[in-house]
């Protein structure tokens, strides 16, 4: 994705405003899916459902602060364009979340069908957040900052910072529930590393 180098080929502001609201819910439904079989993921994300699990927090509140030290360096190295779209989508998942766990109630029987549709959803959010020039902050924001950069792949470094979350991990939870999200954290940057590439789409 050029993010920084694209043609003026731009979503108009409908088209955002609608990628926005279907990336960030579906990202909210994927969200449902982990909390409703104890299972967690990695990034920011997965950083505040264990907080939210270890502490009773709002899972919301925890993911809107925790990414706050990151719009800094969106705003010098992305732009305010990029940081504004993503401030919106990180405060609509925060909102979403908590909004969708009062209406939406889920029972898993087993831990893998959550971690595949979990992958999937949250897989296909982001990329409809990524091709609308926004991310939900934190590893996200360096992730596409270093893939338009560096030519480096997205996915590929979320997948190295997932891989440090999960470390932690297997020792504050069950080794089947750190091995089902992590499943799951594999197919969502899997679907990220081979559909987001910057020689495949341009609009911004």
């Amino acid at each position: 994705m050029l993010l920084l180098s694209a043609p003026p080929d731009r979503h108009t502001r409908l088209e955002d405003a609608l990628a926005l609201v279907t990336g960030t819910a579906l990202m909210a439904l994927s969200v449902l899916f982990l909390r409703a079989s104890g299972l967690i993921t990695g990034q920011i994300a997965g950083l505040s459902l264990v907080a939210s699990y270890a502490s009773g927090w709002s899972f919301g509140l925890l993911f809107f602060a925790l990414n706050l030290p990151f719009y800094g360096f969106a705003i010098a190295r992305m732009g305010w364009r990029f940081t504004v779209k993503t401030f919106l989508a990180v405060a609509l998942l925060s909102v979403m979340v908590e909004g969708l766990d009062r209406l939406v109630t889920l029972e898993i029987a087993h831990p893998a069908p959550a971690a595949f549709l979990a992958g999937v959803i949250a897989g296909t959010g982001l990329l409809v957040l990524f091709r609308h020039g926004a991310t939900l902050g934190g590893v996200g924001i360096l992730a596409l900052y270093l893939q338009d950069r560096l030519g480096l792949r997205a996915g590929v470094i979320q997948l190295g910072f997932d891989a440090v979350v999960f470390a932690v991990a297997f020792f504050l939870f069950p080794t089947a529930i750190v091995g089902w999200s992590l499943a799951g954290a594999v197919l969502l940057n899997l679907l990220i590393t081979l559909n987001h590439r910057r020689d495949r789409y341009i609009a911004r």
